[in-house]
């Protein structure tokens, strides 16, 4: 379990702490992050450009950025790192409070939400803490509403390079484990998604092309391995929308 300490000293030096930094110095940086956070937006957002949107870990708010750009004027984020927060301030992003999770979804009126996303969060937390978080994440949310998620995919072969390159994450999900945890909470349906390569120009063409030449391969491993055909999330990090 991440203690108290080690979360306040890393959060604390979020985006400096790191071989490279996390937040750019001009929004002209988010730049190589444009075709990955608008594929989210574009696949996964509700449609109605005024739904009312909170993002838990929302850190210098890139895709608030994102978000406000292709319409979403109604987004919201909280994040606990005052680092990311004085970052996103730097870079002009409004809507960027300080706060930790569980106190804004606290003062988040009952059914008041129409989505809540949480990108690279849920892996930060405890099994005890992410009970608390998706029940209050719950309550939160109107009926149909949903829960975006991107979190490190333990079914993927190198998935521990994600588990394990942050001393704060507690745990990596597979769509079998997120069924679970959903499902056994009260959540009408989930459904998990790769995140692949987005293309946005021929490099990422090209990487998306061999991509999917490799996850052949690996599917093919795993059918070999174990005799079912069934395992087709292998991206190291995974997507999954849970609907209340």
């Amino acid at each position: 379990m991440s203690s108290d300490r080690l979360r306040a000293r890393i959060y604390a030096a979020y985006t400096s702490a790191t071989n490279a930094p996390l937040a750019p110095d001009t929004l002209d940086g988010f730049a190589p992050r444009a075709a990955h956070l608008n594929r989210l937006i574009a696949e996964h957002f509700p449609a109605d450009r005024s739904a009312r949107i909170l993002e838990l870990g929302c850190g210098h708010g890139a895709l608030l950025h994102f978000a406000r750009k292709a319409g979403y004027a109604n987004m919201s984020g909280v994040d606990g790192s005052p680092a990311q927060v004085a970052a996103a301030e730097r870079l002009g992003i409004p809507g960027v409070r300080k706060g930790d999770l569980m106190g804004a979804l606290r003062e988040t009126p009952e059914a008041s939400l129409d989505a809540v996303v949480a990108f690279d969060v849920l892996e930060h937390l405890t099994r005890d803490e992410i009970l608390d978080a998706v029940d209050a994440i719950h309550r939160a949310l109107k009926p149909g509403g949903r829960l975006i998620l991107h979190v490190p995919n333990g079914s993927s072969p190198f998935g521990t390079l994600m588990i394990y390159s942050d001393l704060t994450h507690e745990v990596a999900f597979t769509p079998e484990s997120l069924a679970q945890l959903f499902l056994a909470s009260g959540w009408r349906k989930i459904e998990c998604f790769e995140d692949p390569p987005a293309v946005h120009g021929l490099k990422s063409r090209v990487r998306a092309l061999l991509w999917r030449a490799i996850r052949a391969a690996l599917r093919f491993y795993l059918a070999v391995e174990t005799g079912s055909r069934a395992h087709t999330v292998l991206t190291q990090n995974l997507y999954a929308v849970a609907v209340k």
